[in-house]
């Protein structure tokens, strides 16, 4: 089993390298990550400027080819398969994340969208997450994520398999168990903070707290509050199948 580690917290981020230690221990690893953090890039790539990739070596992992790319998370997948590794990998694990990816918040995540490109790329992935931003313990998220990398690959998953997972930062006697379930719904209240800089002039600082509007017990938002680690399969296509029908019955017409 080939695997390629990627994230969105830059190629020295802890979580990435507690990931890349579980991981060489089951397969063939090579990291592939941002020359620094790129949280909240989405899907962004880039084309109007080269992409550099410098050859990097972890002290824990010096065995493990690592290299650090001035673009975004899509980018060193995107580089990766197609430039840099000497095989395709069978699975692309992105994370792990500092902070929790659950609802609506996939959609700006860096983490989810390096995943995802390696879906398109024909590559079936997961994104990672540890819920917590401000004393992280990427120990047991880091375990679990390697024994579920061996049952993705065990399974023999569609190409286009995304699991998006969130652990919460907790013992792991204290997780609640495992819930596999939809994204909920997060929203952010008072998004932009006004302010003047030395020279008088305003700028806008994006910042915004959380709003709980989640009422559904059954999503990924719910079940990490309640300590359970949650799972959410994700697809990149975006087409509304069950409104297509109906839209077509509008008669749109040049």
């Amino acid at each position: 089993m080939r695997i390629l580690l990627t994230n969105d917290d830059g190629i020295f981020a802890e979580g990435l390298q507690a990931l890349t230690q579980e991981i060489k221990k089951i397969a063939e690893t090579y990291v592939v990550a941002p020359d620094h953090e790129q949280s909240a890039t989405g899907h962004a790539i880039t084309m109007h400027r080269p992409l550099r990739a410098e050859k990097v070596r972890y002290s824990h992992s010096p065995e493990v080819p690592a290299w650090a790319v001035n673009g975004t998370p899509a980018d060193c997948v995107k580089l990766a398969v197609e430039a840099l590794l000497p095989q395709r990998p069978d699975l692309v694990i992105s994370g792990i994340n500092r902070g929790a990816n659950l609802g609506t918040d996939v959609l700006y995540s860096g983490t989810v969208s390096a995943a995802i490109e390696g879906v398109i790329l024909g590559i079936p992935a997961i994104a990672v997450s540890l819920a917590e931003y401000h004393n992280p313990d990427y120990t047991y998220a880091a375990y679990f994520v390697a024994r579920l990398a061996q049952q993705h690959c065990r399974h023999n998953t569609k190409k286009d398999l995304l699991l998006n997972v969130n652990v919460p930062n907790l013992k792991p006697e204290e997780i609640k168990g495992v819930a596999i379930c939809p994204l909920g719904v997060r929203q952010y209240k008072n998004a932009f903070a006004k302010r003047k800089d030395p020279r008088g002039r305003e700028y806008y600082w994006l910042a915004g707290e959380l709003v709980d509007l989640e009422e559904n017990e059954d999503t990924d938002v719910a079940a990490i509050k309640e300590g359970k680690i949650t799972i959410t399969p994700i697809q990149p296509d975006l087409t509304d199948f069950a409104f297509l029908e109906e839209l077509k019955e509008w008669k749109i017409k040049l």
